[in-house]
This record gives C-alpha cells, structure tokens and sequence, in this order.
C-alpha cells in the first residue's frame, strides 16, 4: 500500500556485516541529500534533479530507526501502516500489501531462490543501489575471508556479469557499490590509499620488506571489471579516530607501523567520491527502468485495439513509471503522465457509456460498494429504519486496514491516495469510476503541492530530515557537521493555483459521477429485490435527499481540503468585514488560518478531531491541523511573499469559497433558508409570469384538483452529510447563516488580494442582501454604501435600483435622514435616467429588430419621490442637484410673447419630466444673458405662481419685467421644490449637444417694441472745446405713463469718467424730482409719449474715438416696476479740423482758419463766426450766400482780420480769447437720418410698425460701414443717395427668433419681404445741400491770440532814381516794379518802426527800453550792399498806453547804398533784426543763455517781403567773332555797345 505523503527519495539498501555502517552514517548523512544530479531524458531535453533524497535501508531491519533516511518525508506517527509503505519509490514489481521483512529477507535466503514476480510491473519499490560495507584490517583478513565473503555477496545479490537482463530484472535495475571502512589503529589505516602514494621517507622497517599493493589496490583490481569504460565500484572511506567510540577501537597497534597519516584535503576527496559514485550508480539505474518502461508502455499502448487489452494494466504500467519520476523529483514528468492517464479514462468512460454492456475488459464498476452501504445507512437514518447489512454506517473510502480507526477524523478529508488500496482495485480491475477518478485527483494534488512547495510537504521533509540526524550515533564528535539546509522558505503560488483551478472543475464532474454512482447501486439493489422500475429509487423524495446530502457533503469537503492544502502566509489577507453580534468574539480580529475557520460558536460548531497513538497523519484539513497553529503573529510578520502567481491565487481560492457557499445555499433553499435575495425588491420584471417546474416525460395531463408541489414537497434530512461543519450549520438557522456570511467573507477577502473588483462589489452585494434579509439594517447599509455605486457604474441598472430601494429602507429604519434622502435621491435619479434611456430607446431609428432591454417599473418607485420631499423639509440647508436628475428635455417653446399695452415679456418653457409622481414646484427662474455683449445685463424670468408638473411634458410661462433688447441665451435654470434646488447651468457660447445636454434650445431673441420705453445715447450737437464734451441721453416713455423712474449710468468704457452731478434735464415739462449726482437722475411723473432729454459732460483718461455708457431704466407704472437697459456705444471724434495761421501786422493780425473733414464723410458749412473778446474785435469779409461743401481734399479757408480795441487797459480778469464759432452738419448722419425717417414713415400704417425700432438699429449701421467716401461725394454732387447697397444684404439672418404673426406668416420673412418694397420703392432718396436742418451741430473753438512784445517793422524805400537818357528804358513797359540796370548804384533807406500793442501781458508801466540790432544781408550774387547795412537801435519804454507805437521821433531812417549783380526780378534784401542782450561777447558767441520768464517776443514785418527789383543789362549791343588763326585755334573777338553810347568799345577775351 502507498505511503501517505509523497516523497523525493530512491532507497539505497546497505549490507553490514562488520557493524560499521554507525560508524560511516555521520559522515554519510550530513552529505545528503545529492543535489544538481542531471539525466539526460530519452524523449526530451536534459532534466535537472536539483534535490534527490536517500533512503539507506538494512535487509534486517527495515522498521527500526537504524533506517536511515535523508531529508524526505516524516514517518507516521503511529504505526498503524504497513512496514513496507516506507520503501515504495514507484518502480515496484511484487505487489506491496503483503510485503514484511520476511518477504524481504528472501533476497539473502541461504537458498538463494529468487522471489516471484508479478505479471504486472510496477507495484513494489526496490532499491537503486546496493551497497556492501566492508571492514578488513590487514592483507591476512582480506586474503582469508574477506575476499570470499565479497564474492559471495556479489554473486547472491547482483546479476551475473556476463548475462543479459531480461525485462523483468530492468524494471529493478540496480547498481552495487562495496565501501571499504578502514578503522583507526590498524595495518589498513597505515596504508596509503595506492602504492604511488606512499611517502618517500619510509622508515627502516619499511625498506627490508618487499614491495606490495595496497588493500585498496586489490579490492579494484579483484572485482571491478577490466573492459574499457567500466565502472569503479570500490571506494574507500577512513574513520577518524575522534569518531570511534573508545570500546570498538582497537587495542593493539601494528608493530611496523607505516608512518602515513591521511591529510584532510585527501580525507574530504573520499567522501566527493563515494558521494560521486552514488549519483553515478543511481542515474544509472534510474536510467535503465525509465527506458525498460517506456518500452513496455509503448508496447502496450500499440494493442488497446486488441482484444483483452486492459486499462487498469495499462494504468498500473504508466503510473510505475510516474512514480518513478516522482521519487526522483521529477515531478513535473510524473504530473504529465497521470494527466495522459486521466485523459485515457476519460475516453474509457465514453467508449462504455456507448457500448453500454460490462462485458467487455474495460469496463469498470457502476458503482461503488462503499458508497453504496452509506447511502443505505443514510437513507435508513432519515425514514427512521435500521439497515440490516452493516451494523454501522462505513466511510466514504476508508481503507480496511483502518477500519478500526475514528472515523471522525477522515470526514473532510475525501480526497486522499492512502485511504483505499486503490491500486489493489485497479490491479484487480474491481475499481468503480467514482474512486478511479478520486485516486488519479489525489496523486495530481499530491504532485501539484510538491511543485507548489505547499508547507505540509516542506514540514514533512524538515521532520525526516531532523529525525535521520538524531538517529546517528551520539557520544563521539562527528567528522563533519551537518550542512544547513536551507529550505525554500517560498511557496510557488502558481502551482498553488493550478491546484484551485482543477479542483473547481473537478467538483462539478466528480458530483455527477458520485450522484450517478448511488443512482445506479440503489437501481441493482431494486433489481435484485424484483423491482423492474429503475427509477424507483429516484422518485423517492427521501433517497433523492440523500444523495444530494451526500453528494454536497462530498463537494463541500473536497472544496475545504483544497483550500486547507493551498493555505499560505504569502497571501496577504486583510482582515475580516464582518462585524461580530458576539463582544467577545469578533471576527475581525480572527487572522486567515491556513483552513477554514468555523463560525463561531462553541457548542454546535467547534470540531473536536479525535485521535490516539493509532490515528495516522492525514493530509491537512478543515478541521484536522498537522503541526502547530499559525498565529496572527505570524501572518503580520510575513511582511514578503511571492507576487508570481498571488492574484490568481487569490482568485481561484476565492472561488472555491464560493462554491462552497453556494452548497451550503443550495441545502439552506430545501430548508426555506432564503439567502436574501429571493426577497428582493423586482424592478422591471412585473410583466414575468411565476415558472413552475413541470415533468416533460409525464404524457398524462394533471388531473384537475391535483396539486403537483404537493405531490412533490421537499424532504430535508441532516442524513448523508459526512462534513461536519456542513451538517452542524445545517441544524439551525443561526449557524445555517453565519457560515453562509463567513464564507462569502472570505471570498470577498481574497478577490480583493487578487483584484477582482467585480467579484469583489458581488460578493458585497451578497452580504447586503443577507443583512437586509436578517434585518441587521445597519451593516446592510453600510454594504449597499459600497456596491450601488460599482453596479451602477458597471450598468446593472435594475440591480442598482433593487438595492438602492433596499437601502432607502434600512436608512429609514435606522433614522438616519440624511443618507435617508440621499439614498432616495439617487435612486429617483437613477429611475430617471432609466426612464431617459427608454425615451431615447423608443425614439431611435433602428433597422432590424432590436434588443429587448429591460426598463424599470414605474409602480415599484412611486412613492419616494413624496417621502423625498417630506424627507427635505426637516434639512437645515437645501438640497441642490442638477436638472438633467429628473427632467429630459428642456428647451424654449416659440419666441418670447410680449404684452399690448404695457412693456414686459413672457417666456415659455417646455419641460420633460422623467419622474413618476407628480412634482409640485414653487418656483422656477430662467436666467439669459448676451452671447454677444457680456456686459449687457442679464434677465430672469420666474413663474408667478407655485404649479405642478406631471410625468411627461410639461409646459410652463415665465414672466421678466425686463425687455432689454439682444440675442440671448439660457445659461441658468432653477427650480425649487420644498427644500430640493434643481439647477442647470451652462456656458455661453457653448456648442449644443444634442445627446448629453438637456437644454436643447437655449437661444432667445428679444427686441424692443416702437410704443415701450426707449433709451438713445448720442453725442451733444453743440461742442465747446474748452469745455468737458457732453452726451445726450433721450428718454422715450412710449405708451407708459410713468409714476415714477430712475436711471443709472454707468462708463463702460476702461478710463471714462461721467459728471453726472452737472447734469441738466433739457425738457419744458420734466426735470429732476432730486439733485443728479452718483450716476443717479430721478423723475417723478412723465407723461407717455413724452421725451426727455438728459445731458451731462465726461472726461477721459486718454483719446478714444468712442466710447459706451451702461443705461438702466427703472421705472413704475400702474401695471408694475419694469427695467430696461442698454449699453450704446457714441463716437466722440470731430468730425472737422481746423487749422490757424497768423500773420502780424502794425495795426491788425490777419487769422487764416482752415477747416477740413476728419474723417471720409464731407461737411456742409453753414455760417462761421470769430466773436470778440474784451481787448481784440474781428473783421470778416461778405460771408458765401449758400452753405461751402468741404470735402476731404478741398477744405474751406476763412480769413479774419483781428484789431486791438482802443482805450481797454488789460487787466488779470480781462477776457482776451475770441471764440471761433462753425455751424455744420455731417452729410453720413444726413443721410443716415433720412433713411431712417423714411422707413419709419413707411412702417406707421404697417403690421410690422412694432419692429420700427428693430429695424432701424438693425440697418443703420450698415449704411454706416458700407457708404464709401467716394459714394458720400458723389451723394453730395447729386442731391441723392442711393438705397441700392442695401439690397446686397442678407437680411433674414438679422431677424430671427422673432416668432409668427397671426396669420401665421413669419416676422422674419415679412420684414425681409418690406425691406425689398421699400428698397424697390425708394431706390434714391434726395436731400437739400442748399438747406439749413433745424438744429445744426456747431462747436466754438477757442482763439488765443499770442502775447508779442514788440512787432517791427522793416522797409527798405529806393530813393528816386535818375531818369535814364537811353531811350532803350524808355522803351520798355510802364510797371510799378523799379526797372534799374546792372552795376547801376541805387540809393536807398531802410526804414524801422514798432509797435508794442501786441503785448497782452505786460502792463505800459512795467515795459523797459529795448535794444536791437538790425541788418540788411543779401546773396553776393545777387546785390552789392553799401552804406550802414547794420547797427544798433533802442526802442524806449512807452510812458502811458497811448504811446504803445513808435512815432517819427523814434523811428529810423537808414540810407543804403544797392548794387545789383546779375539780370533779373530781384528780391529785396532781407532785413534781420535782433534782441540785444546786457552780456559779452564771448558769451555771445557761445550762444544766447536760456530764455527767462522775462524773455522778449518779438515778430518782424518785413514790408518788401514778396516785392522785386527788375534788373536789365546795360549793354546795348555785342558783337562775337571767330578768328581760327589766332592763340589757341583763334580768340573770341566781343564787340560791346553799351546803352547811351554812340560809338562801341573793342574788347577782345
């Protein structure tokens, strides 16, 4: 029978019969186990065996201690099992269940007959490697008898040499090794290992004895083999003498000793060496059965078609070879192989279940015998009969060797090679289906925990290992201390895995075939009691209990061993969830052990494992724990573990937990033990009908009256139930739950090491369901808390609402009114965006036809959304949520609605509610601002009374007492109901998204009426530009009569600073009911249809071309308070320039005043005024008799003459400025109000005359940017503009929003359709240049007339020259221009005079003399200037202010002399005149010093400025000749006849 626990071990079997093995084992052991042994696969690459483990067996006394063992597996504690089960290594050919040590002895027998072996190979371990100890002290003991005995063990024990094994002798192929043991004070101990070793100084006794071999020499040479390639099979071990016990030394030295002692470096090369040779021998023979196998496998294989090829001789042969892989430690090869097998018996299954006779030799049992008796048993346990075949129930596959034993102790633990002579059934082919699947699961566990490196394997070696150390012999120092084994300390988490994974997939297969296994033993044992019915049995409610008893008790079990086998600290679980009833046991505190922990209950559920000094160590349990109990100590300590392999680890332990919760669910169902969700809440299911289970063989009709679930009413029974920890949780309730909530725990804990979320939130949700069932309302709660998010999110919908109205319901219970509504909220949500998808679903556009999607019943919501609202009131502070929560569709119905009679507009709404119950609103407000003007002001519509929306559609009526004109858009909703804020914003401008957004049609459009109020901003007509500019503001009532109004202004414009608290109210009837001050004017009382007019300056901080002013309006009338507001924007550029020139004269200033356009739009001058101040008065010429056209290039000039006034003394207060007064109008405004005047002329008797106001501002300011310049000069020139530029314009883009007239034509296309009348009717409007407008714009420049101190004035006066007697000048033309000739002396006088009237600033009696100097310069070329042509002059300070000007005293008379030089009108000489200053001249030649306050202005008349001289010459005639033959090619011969002169004069150059 096979030992318990597999092992990786070979046996070595040892002869002693010198005793000197206690001797050789304590340098032997420690040496063991062999490691990095490598063999050379036949079918495959090259294995590495990292780790082989020896057996050293003695033939005499295999059960003793003396049996040595390196570090494999730990015997039983007991010994209950057979001795031979510690000598199977796989390859075996006796069957092992009759082995003992008399079987064994037949090998040295003094008959030497060898044992009888089996037909079938495979069923008894045998050893790799004999090994013979040898003890001889001297050459005499060799050659006596040692010798002889060597031979004698050789030949009993060895095949001959020379023959050739047959393939029964390789199935047990072995090597044999002798070891030759030399004990210490002996002749052998003097010998050198060989003869070439001996050390050169020999002593003298030495030399005079012949040279001989050594003893070792002749062992070699006796018994190995001389062929090439043989193998040494003698070494030669020395004991130290620290390692003899003092009794077994001997006592008497050799006389002639040698004098060689071994060193230790040749000490430890013998034990490399005998170690060599056991890995050597040991493959060797390895290699000869695998190969011996193999052939025999393939032999076998090639005749399953043949008849009487058996399967379970095939099994036994494959799995010898299995095995023997696995005593090597390949275990991977010998998993493979007992996959193959599995396989194999899987098509041996089907062959039969279609063949379906057992006549054949392959057929196996139906049915198991053992199964069969605790079926009965069981069955006759819950009727209440006593079973007359056994007297007590048997155990499912309790071997019979321990039939004696507790059964308590194997009732979880069903998987297990050890508890049947499974092989024995095999071999005698008496093996059912249900244990040939059971055995080939147990040995793939067994290999896939040695490959996990599980710690009940890794416990076992360690204890073997320890108990084969301390089985040496003690007293004496050992030769060698015995190495560290350093186990790996780490599970291979991955095989640990594998291991989970088949065992999930070997449950569900293994529960069919048990189930049919008991179906088929109670189906013969119905035959054989004459019964034909087969399915008598399975008709009885009762039986059919009991196999389900058994066979979830069965499935239970194997799921807990499993998860007791892959038990690992590496797997880092958190702590428990559960949160215990009981205070002194909570479960959080309980560490994950390496089994499952049982609900914690004392009485009914703690496991008591019996057990004696004959109770065998079974494979780790439930409930049955080898070794001490991991601590939670320990588990926290364990801080490193593998990472390969954990999560999938983790995962498929997981689900073995589940699977054994759902076992237990499925018992806990026949109980009427809910697990929860049976009772929850359905929503979306209402139109299923109720299943009920109906029997498709049954071809007779129910008779009316029978009651089919009666007929068939469960039967529960504890009877069948060999799990213990099963059948206590079944007993009662409490205990049924509280395991059903521990397992589901521990599923939870490791689907979250292993990162299943989904199994995770599941297993949450399982445990919610459970606490809502138990009525444990708050740790349902808290569960719910966790999981209703995930499964919404993962789109469980239907689930997410079960749970939610679950959760709303232990909130309430538990008074807690917060989560309450919260809870509440979002399930309402949810049930709306359910209901949205539906919506969404039934309006989609589909081809084909369409999935069936389950949408929630409105029926199981209704309600909450009332207990919501109550639930809000008791909040401190609202409740804010979006919109899109519970409405679908928002959006606006038609264009804004406007009242007759009165300003204000409504807006409607249209709402879709997605809610069930009816929601009772208080109030709603729609805020829209501008998505073009952000500073526009923004409008709130609300709903004047509380209404109720229904589910659906809905329509609501928003009412705004604020009509600002703009294109809008919604950008906030709100609506409240009790205590719940429902809100909706948006970002203007954003793009509109059909899907996602709610707000579908957020655009309004409002316009202001003609008839309401209006409020124009424009610049004032009438400028002063020494003044602070100032806007007009036209206040328009419309129809309104107004009580009372209030405007605010405000800049818009970044440095804009109005005054408004010098503002003026310029209107005959209204004025300011308070003072105008803080951007505020108010008014009592203004009649409707009243205008009024509002002026106030500005300033700015720099230059702008324009600027905007914020307008609000709010005012009182007998239907309410409105509000109306603006932002205009006004140009404030002139539209003129002027520019001034000034010419000084002595008695008047002469003033040019340029007047052009400042921009491309021509000006119409009417009048031009300069006003006079106190000191100067102005002079003008007949002004134009129809108004001047300036245009761009051509401006107008106006030329003003300026005197002083006589008799004004000039005072500080004394106003000095004059004042330019120009009255224009701007042909661009002109014609912009004639168009407007004409299409509100065209609108008064039209439909469309609301939308005056709209269409004027709508075209005006294209016809501002689109008349060109040119276009503007060109209206001028004719009279007439044309309208034809705006034809071009795409009008209808302007005008929409506007909504349908009555007769159902749309405003858009009906003002288009007016524009294009009236473009057709008025291609040309003319206008009047030659008018005058009413009120003309006019702006009064302010003219300063510059301070001068002194104005000179400088003529230069020819004196009357002498009449010339040449009558060539008397022939020449009368001309007031002097005619003079060149080189002609022309007397002259410079003549100077002043004037100090210019001088504004100085008083007469604070003026002090003045010094200038003058002169008279001239290009040479031009004149010769003789005489005094510079000089000094003094201007005296005047005595009064009468003598301001220069009189003939003062003035000067200077006398020149002129030259002219060439021909020519020539100017006069120019005349510089310049302050002299009180300084020298070295000052004066670096230049004038700064100018003081005090300094001297002065201007220079210069009165021949612009006057000629006409200078002729004064030759009369000249002759020119050209001579050739004179200097140079010939002079030029000038002959000159000068005027006056009869004769000529001969000049030659």
């Amino acid at each position: 029978m096979e030992q318990p626990f597999s092992t990786s071990k070979v046996s070595v079997e040892y002869f002693d019969p010198h005793d000197v093995f206690k001797l050789l084992a304590p340098g032997l052991v420690p040496r063991l186990p062999l490691r990095n042994l490598h063999w050379q696969s036949h079918a495959g690459p090259l294995r590495s065996i990292d780790t082989l483990h020896i057996e050293l067996l003695s033939p005499g006394d295999k059960t003793s201690k003396t049996s040595i063992t390196s570090p494999i597996s730990s015997p039983p504690p007991s010994g209950h099992l057979d001795s031979a089960t510690a000598r199977d290594d796989g390859f075996q050919t006796q069957i092992g269940a009759t082995l003992s040590s008399e079987a064994i002895d037949q090998t040295v027998n003094r008959n030497n007959a060898p044992a009888r072996r089996h037909q079938i190979p495979g069923l008894r371990r045998t050893p790799y490697l004999k090994v013979l100890l040898v003890r001889c002290d001297d050459n005499d003991s060799y050659k006596g008898h040692v010798r002889q005995e060597i031979r004698d063990w050789i030949k009993t024990n060895t095949p001959p040499s020379g023959s050739k094994r047959n393939t029964a002798e390789n199935h047990d192929a072995f090597e044999w090794l002798i070891i030759h043991v030399i004990i210490p004070n002996t002749v052998a101990a003097t010998q050198p290992r060989d003869s070439g070793s001996a050390t050169e100084k020999a002593t003298a006794a030495s030399r005079w004895r012949p040279g001989s071999s050594t003893l070792f020499e002749k062992m070699r040479s006796d018994f190995n083999t001389s062929s090439k390639g043989s193998v040494d099979r003698i070494a030669q071990i020395r004991i130290g003498v620290n390692d003899v016990p003092y009794d077994l030394l001997p006592r008497v030295v050799p006389a002639v000793p040698s004098g060689y002692t071994e060193t230790e470096h040749e000490t430890e090369n013998s034990w490399v060496d005998l170690v060599s040779k056991f890995r050597s021998l040991i493959l060797s023979s390895f290699d000869l059965r695998v190969s011996q196998y193999e052939e025999d496998i393939r032999e076998k294989d090639s005749q399953r078609t043949l008849p009487g090829w058996n399967f379970c001789t095939f099994f036994i042969l494959k799995e010898g070879l299995a095995r023997g892989f696995e005593s090597v430690g390949l275990v991977e090869d010998a998993l493979v192989g007992y996959d193959e097998l599995s396989v194999g018996l899987d098509m041996i299954v089907k062959d039969q279940a279609s063949i379906g006779s057992r006549t054949a030799t392959n057929t196996l049992l139906t049915y198991t015998e053992d199964l069969k008796q605790i079926a009965l048993s069981a069955r006759a346990a819950a009727s209440g009969a006593e079973h007359d075949e056994e007297d007590e129930t048997v155990n499912l596959q309790l071997p019979q060797a321990e039939s004696t034993q507790p059964t308590e102790a194997y009732d979880d633990i069903p998987i297990s090679s050890t508890k049947k002579s499974y092989r024995d059934l095999i071999v005698a082919n008496n093996v059912s289906v249900f244990d040939f699947r059971c055995y080939i699961f147990a040995r793939q566990i067994s290999l896939l925990l040695r490959l996990g490196n599980a710690w009940s394997t890794r416990e076992e070696l360690l204890a073997k290992l320890k108990e084969q150390q301390e089985s040496v012999l003690h007293g004496v120092a050992p030769r060698a201390q015995p190495p560290k084994q350093k186990e790996n300390e780490n599970e291979d988490l991955t095989m640990l895995a594998e291991i989970c994974r088949r065992t999930l997939e070997f449950i569900p297969t293994v529960s069919q075939v048990m189930r049919n296994d008991v179906l088929a033993a109670l189906s013969e044992m119905a035959k054989a009691d004459g019964d034909d019915t087969a399915a008598a049995a399975q008709t009885d409610p009762m039986t059919s209990e009991v196999i389900e008893n058994l066979v979830a008790s069965f499935a239970f079990s194997i799921a807990q061993q499993i998860l007791a086998q892959t038990s690992t600290k590496a797997l880092p679980i958190p702590p428990s969830t559960l949160v215990s009833q009981d205070a002194h046991e909570p479960k959080s505190s309980i560490p994950e052990p390496k089994t499952m922990m049982h609900p914690a209950r004392s009485s009914s559920l703690a496991i008591r494992t019996g057990g004696g000094a004959n109770v065998g160590r079974p494979l780790p349990s439930p409930n049955v724990f080898p070794g001490r109990r991991p601590s939670a100590a320990d588990d926290q300590a364990q801080s490193t573990f593998l990472k390969a392999g954990l999560e999938e680890l983790a995962a498929k332990r997981a689900e073995l937990y589940i699977v054994s919760r759902n076992i237990l669910a499925e018992c806990g169902k026949k109980r009427e033990w809910p697990d929860g969700w049976a009772s929850v809440p359905v929503i979306g299911e209402t139109t299923m009908v109720e299943m009920v289970d109906i029997d498709l063989d049954d071809d007779e009709p129910a008779k009316e009256g029978e009651e089919t679930s009666a007929a068939r009413e469960a039967v529960t029974s504890l009877s069948g139930l060999a799990s213990k920890l099963l059948k206590t949780a079944l007993e009662n309730m409490d205990d049924f739950y509280r395991l059903y909530e521990t397992l589901t725990d521990k599923a939870l804990r490791h689907y979250t090491v292993a990162d299943h979320t989904h199994s995770v939130k599941t297993s949450m949700a399982d445990l919610a369901v459970l606490k809502y069932h138990l009525g444990d309302y708050s740790s349902a709660s808290s569960y719910f808390w966790e999981t209703i998010p995930f499964f919404g999110e993962s789109g469980w919908s239907l689930l997410e609402l079960s749970m939610l109205v679950m959760c709303s319901r232990c909130l309430r219970q538990l008074d807690r009114k917060d989560e309450h509504v919260k809870v509440m909220l979002k399930l309402l949500t949810k049930a709306a965006a359910a209901e949205r998808e539906r919506q969404e679903e039934k309006m989609a556009f589909r081809i084909g036809k369409a999935d069936e999607v389950d949408y929630p019943d409105s029926e199981a919501i209704k309600g909450f959304l009332d207990d919501l609202l109550a639930a809000t009131k008791t909040l401190p502070n609202e409740l804010r949520i979006p919109l899109s929560s519970f409405f679908s569709v928002v959006e606006v119905d038609g264009p804004p609605e406007y009242g007759q009679g009165r300003d204000g507009i409504s807006l409607n709404l249209k709402m879709n509610s997605l809610l069930v119950d009816d929601l009772e609103v208080d109030s709603v407000r729609v805020r829209v601002n501008s998505a073009v003007n952000k500073s526009s002001k923004e409008i709130w519509f609300e709903l004047t009374e509380p209404t109720t929306t229904k589910p659906g559609k809905n329509k609501l009526k928003l009412h705004s007492n604020s009509a600002i004109p703009g294109s809008y858009e919604i950008d906030k909703i709100d609506l409240i109901a009790s205590n719940l804020h429902l809100h909706h914003e948006r970002e203007i401008g954003q793009p509109i998204n059909k899907v996602n957004d709610i707000l579908q049609s957020p655009h309004v459009v409002i316009y202001n009426r003609a008839d309401t109020l209006g409020v124009k901003l424009h610049a004032s007509k009438h400028i002063q530009l020494d003044r602070n500019s100032t806007v007009d503001i036209d206040l328009d009532s419309g129809w309104n009569d107004l009580i009372s109004a209030e405007v605010r202004v405000k800049a818009a414009t970044g440095g804009l600073r109005l005054l408004t608290s010098e503002a003026k109210c310029i209107s005959p009837s209204v004025d300011f009911s308070k003072s105008p001050g803080g951007g505020l004017f108010y008014f009592e009382t203004i009649p409707k249809n009243n205008s009024v007019r509002i002026r106030f300056p500005y300033t700015v901080e720099l230059e702008t071309a324009s600027i905007s002013i914020r307008i609000d309006v709010s005012y009182t009338t007998e239907n309410g308070t409105f509000f109306f507001s603006t932002t205009p924007v006004v140009e404030t550029t002139l539209a003129l320039g002027v520019n001034v020139q000034d010419v000084f004269k002595h008695k008047a200033l002469f003033s040019r005043f340029t007047v052009s356009t400042a921009n491309h739009s021509p000006l119409r001058l009417f009048k031009s005024e300069l006003v006079g101040s106190e000191v100067f008065e102005s002079h003008f010429g007949v002004p134009p008799s129809a108004p001047i056209v300036i245009f761009p290039k051509q401006p107008a000039s106006l030329l003003y003459k300026i005197t002083r006034k006589t008799g004004i003394k000039i005072t500080p207060k004394t106003k000095k400025i004059l004042y330019l007064r120009l009255h224009y109008s701007v042909l661009q405004e002109e014609i912009e109000f004639l168009i407007e005047d004409s299409l509100t002329t065209s609108l008064v008797d039209s439909p469309l005359r609301p939308f005056s106001r709209l269409l004027c501002s709508t075209i005006i300011p294209h016809v501002r940017h689109s008349l060109t310049g040119q276009d503007l000069e060109r209206a001028v020139l004719l009279g007439s503009v044309s309208t034809a530029f705006l034809s071009s314009v795409n009008w209808t883009k302007y005008f929409t929003g506007l909504g349908k007239a009555p007769g159902g034509t749309d405003y858009s296309r009906a003002l288009v359709s007016f524009l294009r009348t009236w473009q057709a009717e008025h291609p040309t409007l003319t206008f009047q240049t030659s008018s005058i407008p009413a009120e003309p714009r006019s702006i009064l420049i302010p003219v300063d007339i510059p301070s001068l101190t002194i104005v000179h004035s400088a003529d230069i006066r020819l004196q009357h020259p002498p009449q010339p007697s040449s009558s060539a000048l008397s022939t020449l033309p009368e001309s007031p221009t002097p005619i003079v000739c060149t080189n002609q002396l022309l007397a002259a006088v410079l003549h100077l005079k002043w004037t100090r009237v210019w001088d504004t600033t100085t008083p007469a009696g604070e003026q002090t003399d003045l010094e200038f100097s003058y002169e008279m310069g001239a290009p040479p070329d031009t004149w010769l200037v003789g005489g005094r042509r510079k000089g000094h002059f003094v201007i005296p300070s005047p005595a009064g202010e009468d003598q301001l000007e220069s009189t003939a005293d003062t003035e000067a008379e200077i006398p020149v002399l002129m030259v002219p030089l060439r021909e020519g009108w020539l100017p006069y000489p120019g005349v510089d005149i310049r302050e002299v200053r009180p300084h020298d001249e070295a000052a004066a030649a670096e230049g004038p010093p700064p100018a003081a306050d005090g300094a001297v202005h002065f201007e220079t008349d210069v009165r021949n400025l612009g006057e000629t001289v006409r200078v002729v010459s004064d030759r009369a005639r000249v002759t020119l000749s050209l001579d050739a033959s004179g200097p140079a090619g010939g002079p030029l011969v000038l002959d000159v006849q000068r005027l006056g002169d009869g004769g000529g004069a001969r000049v030659v150059a």
